[in-house]
């Protein structure tokens, strides 16, 4: 049955409730926080600083009181992706006179600079996913809504439609466990009636020929899901824009300020180390 368990690997856009000192900041600070790191980690040019960011976002793991084995869970679904595009480095890359290649076989070879870049690749993806991973566990939906909208609030305005940009993040986030969901009953549907699937062999393009079935229905699906959301909303009379107030208020803390402080300095060792 773990052939058909999609939602065991999907981390992103789980909430979990651990009452850690994560969860205790403001909300707006977890995310600006979490925003700069996810910058530092997607501008850093060098192993080092992405060694460093990957350290960073196991500790903030520890901290937040998520099992490690839960959130490394989460990299199991686009590990093989990710090998193959650092592959394609490796193999396929432009040779540099700065470094000789170390292996050469017709229009494949490899070079010490080659296997520093498919490091770098596999380090940011994993840094990338982790980080993710970790903001939406400490961030419920209600609290990823209120600090969006205050900090949105000052584009609102220029005229620019915060509320609507607020909502579409939200159901973007929490729609990805639905998916799975929706993926493995799909998926079940299909081996129940025949279809070639989970028997024990993990080769690539085994996997990539038994996951093409389920992209149609997949999505014919998810287009109606969110055609029942929208018309659930309007006949509930949702608008967004000018008149929505908030009946949360946000307090802004010394220790948001440390923290916002600490993740400034960490993004910016992150780019320059």
């Amino acid at each position: 049955m773990h052939d058909f368990e999609f939602q065991r690997y999907v981390t992103v856009g789980q909430y979990l409730a651990t009452d850690s000192p994560l969860h205790h900041l403001d909300p707006r600070a977890r995310l600006v926080s979490g925003a700069l790191l996810l910058i530092a980690i997607t501008a850093a040019p060098h192993l080092s600083g992405l060694g460093l960011a990957l350290v960073v976002v196991l500790l903030a793991l520890v901290a937040a009181r998520i099992p490690l084995s839960y959130a490394l869970r989460g990299l199991v679904a686009p590990l093989p992706f990710i090998l193959f595009l650092a592959l394609l480095q490796i193999l396929f890359a432009s040779p540099g006179n700065e470094f000789p290649a170390w292996f050469t076989l017709g229009p494949l070879h490899t070079s010490k600079m080659d296997l520093l870049i498919g490091s770098i690749i596999i380090v940011r993806f994993a840094a990338l996913i982790l980080l993710i991973s970790l903001t939406s566990a400490i961030i419920s939906t209600s609290e990823l809504v209120h600090s969006l909208q205050a900090l949105l609030r000052p584009l609102a305005t220029l005229g620019i439609p915060t509320q609507d940009l607020v909502l579409m993040a939200q159901v973007t986030l929490r729609f990805l466990p639905l998916l799975a969901l929706e993926a493995e009953r799909i998926a079940k549907a299909q081996a129940s009636r025949g279809a070639e699937w989970g028997t024990g062999k993990t080769g690539i393009l085994r996997r990539v020929r038994q996951a093409l079935p389920l992209l149609v229905p997949l999505f014919l699906n998810s287009l109606q899901r969110a055609e029942a959301l929208a018309l659930a909303m309007e006949a509930r009379g949702y608008h967004g824009g000018k008149g929505r107030t908030s009946m949360v208020e946000l307090h802004f803390r010394f220790t948001d300020a440390v923290a916002l402080v600490v993740s400034s300095a960490l993004s910016t060792l992150i780019m320059l180390l």
